[in-house]
């Protein structure tokens, strides 16, 4: 007998609201596990609060949303094992007083320190001593993450001494470190805000590079906004329209390519005719 593979995110009639502005408005939505998706959408129709509703830094309005089978309620301290996800943000995020080493093991750290044996209570005994991790092993961790976003000899360095695009890279390299203390059946979800807005072609070329790199390592599913269509052709295999509170399109990067939907064609070719207008003030 088979086990039922849960969708990494399975979402019933969300809605988010802020004031008297509906941002998400009874929303469905499945995305099963291993896929890449892209959200895309006008400015402000609620794309990036919906990355951040997946990774619990929100809570919604209504509604329900279970990641790999469970409901996120990542705002709750006392989560012994909450969601693995994993946001890289537009801007990389990176704490500026800790070197690179400590930024990218800044996880591998905590979690390590948070599951030794507690002899007063006792707390996460469930963990095996076995699995602390050395400072040795840890580094050996985060040297090969950064080599595979191809950063080299800047694990002492601190992000004020990089460059913008290597400041990126190191967020990538961040979102490669595994806990080790999950079951090695759990798969993470990835979230990748506007990636490579503001990039050069070559240097969003290599983040595009990077985002599929970084899926296919960490065995993960992935969910990217970007306006950008170079960056959605190439990192999504499925493409999801938000706009007016809903979702107006769902289909294959195929699809998407090739859709004479207004709302796309619009999106793709940048006009301004078409159903997505500025509000009235």
């Amino acid at each position: 007998m088979t086990t039922a593979i849960s969708p990494a995110v399975q979402i019933d009639d969300l809605s988010m609201i802020w004031g008297k502005n509906i941002v998400l408005n009874k929303v469905n939505l499945t995305i099963n596990q291993g896929e890449r998706i892209a959200i895309i959408g006008p400015s402000g129709s609620g794309k990036s609060t919906f990355l951040r509703l997946l990774a619990g830094l929100l809570l919604p309005s209504s509604g329900n949303l279970n990641l790999f089978g469970d409901k996120q309620e990542y705002l709750r301290l006392d989560q012994i094992q909450p969601p693995d996800v994993r946001l890289v943000f537009q801007n990389p995020a990176l704490l500026a007083s800790l070197s690179i080493e400590e930024n990218v093991g800044f996880m591998l750290r905590s979690q390590s320190k948070r599951c030794q044996p507690n002899p007063l209570k006792g707390m996460y005994s469930h963990f095996q001593k076995d699995k602390n991790l050395s400072d040795k092993k840890i580094h050996e961790i985060i040297i090969s993450c950064l080599e595979e976003v191809g950063l080299y000899d800047v694990a002492d360095k601190f992000p004020g001494q990089l460059s913008g695009g290597m400041q990126k890279r190191v967020s990538f390299a961040r979102a490669l470190i595994n806990d080790p203390f999950r079951d090695e059946e759990s798969m993470p979800l990835l979230l990748f805000d506007e990636p490579t807005a503001g990039l050069d072609p070559v240097a969003s070329t290599r983040i595009e590079d990077l985002i599929i790199k970084t899926t296919r390592l960490t065995k993960g599913c992935s969910v990217l906004v970007s306006h950008v269509l170079t960056t959605i052709e190439r990192c999504a295999e499925r493409v999801i329209m938000l706009y007016g509170g809903e979702f107006k399109w769902d289909g294959s990067i195929e699809e998407f390519k090739n859709s004479d939907n207004p709302f796309i064609n619009q999106f793709r070719t940048g006009s301004l005719k078409g159903p997505m207008q500025p509000k009235e003030l």
